[in-house]
């Protein structure tokens, strides 16, 4: 790609934003819009509009998203979201601005104000402060080297550009400039050490606040049980859990919850429901279709055979409450058999004290590791019911299949990366293609495929893996949901750093690379290093790509919004159908925190080789900043809370990037001839020791809830019952579920096996 193309695909890119930001500004006010583009504050009860001033400014969301605070964050949609924005920021970072504002214009007393706000900057803060001595220093030594560039180190696969005069490319074999970009990879490294530090500290504080919170929070009073050994002859799991804990925990052990297998409760109560809403809906068509001219309506109709496609026609209305009142008791029935017979070798255990209960989480509890393993509980809403009896071992077995299928997926998928790497560039697609090449030879054409679709071929295809990752996470035993995305993002994590990341730089030099690597196995990170350059520009356009286009459709919710309207025009007919059209959802955090790590990874790597990314990675994340805080603010809604359980993921991630970036600089300064490369040994040393301190002082609190938090004191006494009850599984809570739960209790203390109720 020569440099007019790569500016072209660059306008390209912030023209489609422009068109997507003023289309947002434009639909965001329609009424008709606003539970797509403000469903979080309608959720919540308040007004689209309330504490916003109407105004048709286009830019108005932006100084909305600048003004809100991290508190704002936390109100709206939780401390998760605030920990993401600290990681967006990569560190609280305060610029505090002062300005002045003069009220009663036009009245006679006027006042000058002096107002003061704090705004967080940002990986803004690792590459702001990266950038402000790299760009000013390394590009004017970069531009005025006079070497001729190897085609080896072109930023641009073999073809020289104006980029390449402002790389590390530029720089002579051997020269003494070489130092200058030496103590920049030492300043990144520091940066990043300082930045790192200093969110570690902030998050943990931030998770402190939310815990000591006054409020009541049920999962602060229960602990997950698993591994309970088989009770004694004659003794009930339930009576076997309270004689346990009790003499452990004699004043503050409340109640067990045994685990069940509501396997064929749960799927003849997903029955239950779908009748319930056919009936619902059935009601509303009966309705619609009343009028003057046909007062008395057109009753609905269905099939009562496979699916409601095939077999006899029946009324609607009466197939739907005739099946409704057949699965009532049949669920209640099995509910009692699930309470009975099913039950498994987990409990949620509840105790009337949260110092209690964060003690509990934290403590070996048998001296054998696969009896009684006892945790912190999540909520009642993330557990993974099905997970919660598998055993120690079979964990243990499950876990390492799933990582070895991670493995091969990892390995096999570098495959077709690289073929879509080599595929997509127009010389293949005109030899593979002959009878598209008089359409690509059109110039313009021909520069915007090659600007953007090895880019667009790539999100494409890694589209479907996030899905397959957290089906995998989930299938090693995980208890929670949150547990599972984590689990599920850290392997998307390293598959988009080893497959994109890394087959991409190697992909344009494949064959070649993989000789190298076959003659020298050490040489992984040599020659990962000397590919550097030839991707440059790809990576250029690829962050590009993401923070316009992708940032614009975030914002302009264009695919929520047509298929919004499509679904309520054609198929909603119920007020809940039509709250299941436009439910946003939450954040995600699975697949973007991995998304925005693989930006942060290239443009870190490629920080001091071609500094100019910089400037793409600051517009990558304070855009996204700017956007996000909308979102979280109007629209997304969590689906769950773990106070900032995802940091020390985050953080190692971060600091994984960071290693491959010291490593891939050794191996380039090595590709350099420079005599002094080992004066960068020290660094990844000291990432470690970095690592391993922060690990050591921060990573337990996040693990467990320090007993210091927990102690404070609460604004109300806790209802131990309603605790004890939102934890009772959907389909085990009915009209009857009182009636339910006191048999159980009932069953705990009287029967026995082999005794006769």
């Amino acid at each position: 790609m020569d440099f007019s193309s790569f500016l072209t695909s660059l306008g390209t890119s912030f023209v489609i934003f422009l068109v997507l930001m003023f289309l947002f500004a434009w639909l965001s006010r329609r009424p008709s819009n606003h539970v797509i583009y403000y469903p979080n504050r309608i959720m919540r009860g308040m007004d689209p509009y309330e504490g916003i001033r109407l105004t048709r400014n286009p830019f108005t969301w932006i100084k909305e998203a600048v003004s809100s605070t991290e508190a704002d964050v936390i109100k709206h949609s939780g401390v998760d979201a605030a920990v993401y924005f600290v990681f967006l920021s990569t560190g609280t970072v305060y610029i505090t601005v002062n300005y002045l504002k003069i009220e009663g214009i036009g009245k006679c007393n006027c006042k000058l104000n002096i107002h003061t706000h704090e705004l967080e900057i940002g990986a803004l803060g690792i590459l702001v402060f990266s950038g402000i001595l790299l760009l000013p220093v390394l590009l004017p030594i970069a531009y005025t080297a006079k070497n001729k560039i190897d085609a080896n180190e072109t930023t641009s696969e073999g073809t020289f550009n104006e980029l390449d005069k402002l790389s590390m490319g530029h720089i002579a074999q051997k020269s003494d400039w070489l130092w200058a970009f030496v103590a920049a990879t030492y300043w990144v490294s520091f940066v990043t050490y300082y930045i790192l530090w200093r969110s570690y500290r902030h998050v943990s504080n931030m998770r402190a606040e939310a815990l000591m919170s006054p409020e009541v929070k049920n999962e602060q009073f229960a602990v997950l049980v698993r591994d309970i050994p088989a009770p004694e002859k004659g003794q009930s799991i339930n009576e076997q859990l309270e004689s346990y804990f009790k003499a452990i925990y004699p004043d503050t052990y409340y109640k067990a919850m045994v685990i069940t297998n509501n396997k064929v409760a749960n799927k003849i109560y997903a029955e239950l429901d779908g009748y319930r809403k056919k009936l619902a809906r059935a009601e509303v068509i009966y309705a619609e279709s009343k009028g003057t001219a046909n007062p008395e309506g057109t009753r609905p109709t269905t099939r009562a055979g496979f699916m409601e496609l095939i077999g006899k026609k029946v009324d609607a209305l009466e197939y739907y409450d005739k099946k409704i009142r057949e699965l009532v008791p049949k669920l209640e029935s099995e509910q009692k058999i699930a309470l009975k017979d099913k039950q498994q070798s987990a409990a949620v255990v509840f105790f009337n004290n949260r110092v209690t209960a964060a003690a509990a989480g934290q403590c070996l509890h048998d001296t054998m590791l696969d009896k009684w393993t006892v945790m912190d509980a999540p909520e009642a809403c993330q557990l993974l019911w099905t997970n919660l009896s598998k055993n120690f071992y079979e964990r243990l077995i499950r876990q390492y299949v799933v990582y070895f299928i991670v493995f091969l997926t990892i390995f096999f998928y570098m495959i077709p990366i690289g073929l879509i790497s080599a595929l997509t560039t127009l010389a293949n697609l005109e030899k593979l293609v002959p009878f598209l090449k008089p359409v690509l030879e059109q110039s313009m054409i021909r520069t915007i495929l090659g600007a953007y679709l090895p880019q667009i071929a790539l999100i494409i295809f890694l589209a479907l893996l996030p899905s397959f990752l957290l089906f995998l996470s989930k299938a090693e035993g995980i208890p929670s949901q949150s547990h599972a995305e984590r689990a599920a993002s850290g392997k998307y994590y390293y598959f988009s750093v080893l497959n994109i990341f890394i087959g991409v730089t190697v992909g344009h030099t494949l064959f070649d690379s993989f000789k190298a690597i076959e003659d020298n196995p050490n040489s992984v990170f040599d020659v990962l290093a000397a590919s550097l350059p030839g991707s440059a520009t790809f990576f250029l356009t690829f962050v590009a790509l993401k923070f316009f286009v992708g940032y614009g459709l975030e914002l302009s919710r264009i695919v929520p919004l047509i298929i919004f309207h499509l679904k309520k025009k054609y198929l909603c007919k119920t007020e809940d159908e039509l709250k299941e059209a436009w439910a946003p959802g939450d954040l995600n955090y699975g697949t973007r925190f991995p998304d925005d790590m693989l930006v942060l990874t290239i443009v870190l790597c490629y920080s001091v080789i071609a500094p100019v990314i910089l400037l793409f990675g600051v517009l990558y994340f304070g855009l996204g900043w700017l956007v996000l805080r909308n979102q979280v603010l109007k629209v997304y809604v969590p689906s769950y809370q773990t106070y900032g359980r995802m940091w020390p993921h985050m953080y190692n991630r971060v600091a994984v990037s960071l290693l491959l970036y010291q490593a891939t600089m050794v191996g380039y300064f090595g590709a350099k001839e420079f005599i002094y490369t080992p004066v960068l040994i020290p660094l990844p040393i000291l990432s470690l020791l970095f690592i391993y301190f922060c690990t050591m002082k921060y990573y337990r609190f996040f693990q467990s809830t320090a007993l210091d938090v927990a102690c404070r004191e609460l604004k109300e006494t806790p209802n131990m019952e309603g605790v004890f009850r939102s934890y009772v599984a959907c389909s085990l809570s009915t009209e009857k579920t009182a009636e339910v739960v006191q048999f159980v209790d009932d069953l705990a203390h009287v029967t026995r096996p082999g005794s006769a109720v």
